[in-house]
């Protein structure tokens, strides 16, 4: 089933943001991986345990979800893109049609392609400044 999502960028305080939203939403994750479970990434002992992606389900049939930036790999963080609206549509098919209809005049595209970790993802920045992500699950 199709669903969208708030996606939200920190720098390395990822874990202790979304301890605070699940004190203020309760719930559980449904999700929450390191940048060490990525095989291959060349990352520093204390990247490793970074937050790759965590998903807390918050009001009605909403998901917050977030990452770690990682400073090593020249990531800074900047008002404009420490937010997403993260799109799963149904279908490869449906998620390549967004991504070409929202890449007029677009930046920062990433074209949608096979993901590390299962799946199809890609994203961009469209004409208004707002990031989408685009994630279909295998």
């Amino acid at each position: 089933m199709a669903r969208v999502s708030t996606y939200l960028n920190f720098m390395g305080n990822t874990e202790e943001a979304f301890e605070f939203y699940r004190s203020v939403f309760g719930g559980e994750f449904t999700t929450l991986d390191r940048m060490g479970d990525i095989p291959g990434m060349p990352l520093t002992e204390e990247d490793q345990v970074k937050v790759m992606h965590v998903a807390l389900p918050i009001l009605g049939c909403h998901t917050l979800m977030g990452t770690d930036m990682l400073e090593s790999l020249g990531h800074r963080l900047t008002i404009g893109n420490n937010l997403s609206i993260a799109i799963e549509p149904d279908s490869l098919e449906q998620a390549q049609q967004l991504h070409r209809d929202l890449n007029v005049n677009a930046t920062d595209v990433q074209e949608i392609a096979p993901a590390p970790w299962g799946g199809h993802y890609g994203s961009l920045v469209d004409q208004f400044g707002v990031r989408w992500m685009f994630n279909v699950p295998d």
